[in-house]
């Protein structure tokens, strides 16, 4: 894939490492969120790809369907291999709720292809419906995971997120953002702890 250079933060003492992120399922990746995100990860050194999942690249507006999660799976690998055209070091991934989501089931099946994830709002469960877990995977995921979730997300509270957590294999890190919802919007938005942690592997 060409990336667009529009959609690409390079920051201005580049550490080497680079991170793919991506969106949730109503959004796409000009979201304000995801801008603000890439921006505060560029300050730190890692170059950053916001990138358009393929679902959302067929259609503009609308949800994702089931059937389609494998080639929104195969859309971020083929970012990730971009992005290493772009920077000689690692690589990450990450994205918010069902962007984040879809990364975490790339990564449990192909272990390696990342050096870690950052994820924004992980859609542990749908909204009231807290026995429809979306944690069949987890057991299988052995790579570093950062998630920063909020205190009042509907889609899984801060004490299911750290029972969740302990399915993972891997190392985890849980950073809670006081007052924040799904879309983090009332929370203060920062990821430098979890980055921090991320990247100090």
């Amino acid at each position: 894939m060409e990336i667009s250079e529009e959609l690409l933060h390079r920051p201005v003492s580049p550490s080497g490492a680079g991170i793919v992120l991506t969106h949730g399922a109503g959004a796409n990746c000009r979201s304000a969120l995801l801008v603000a995100v890439a921006e505060m990860v560029a300050a730190r050194g890692v170059t950053v790809l916001r990138y358009d999942l393929p679902f959302r690249q067929k259609r503009p507006f609308g949800p994702p369907h089931p059937s389609g999660a494998s080639g929104d799976q195969a859309g971020l690998r083929e970012a990730v291999e971009a992005l290493r055209r772009v920077v000689a070091g690692p690589i990450y991934l990450g994205g918010h709720s069902y962007g984040g989501r879809q990364a975490t089931m790339l990564a449990a099946a192909e272990p390696g292809l990342v050096a870690g994830l950052l994820l924004l709002s992980y859609p542990l469960h749908p909204p009231g419906k807290p026995e429809s877990l979306r944690t069949a995977h987890f057991a299988a995921l052995t790579t570093r995971a950062a998630f920063v979730h909020g205190d009042k997300d509907e889609f899984g509270s801060p004490d299911e997120m750290r029972a969740a957590l302990g399915l993972i294999c891997g190392e985890t890190h849980l950073q809670i953002v006081p007052g924040g919802g799904h879309d983090l919007k009332k929370g203060k938005i920062e990821v430098f702890p979890s980055l921090e942690w991320l990247l100090g592997a």
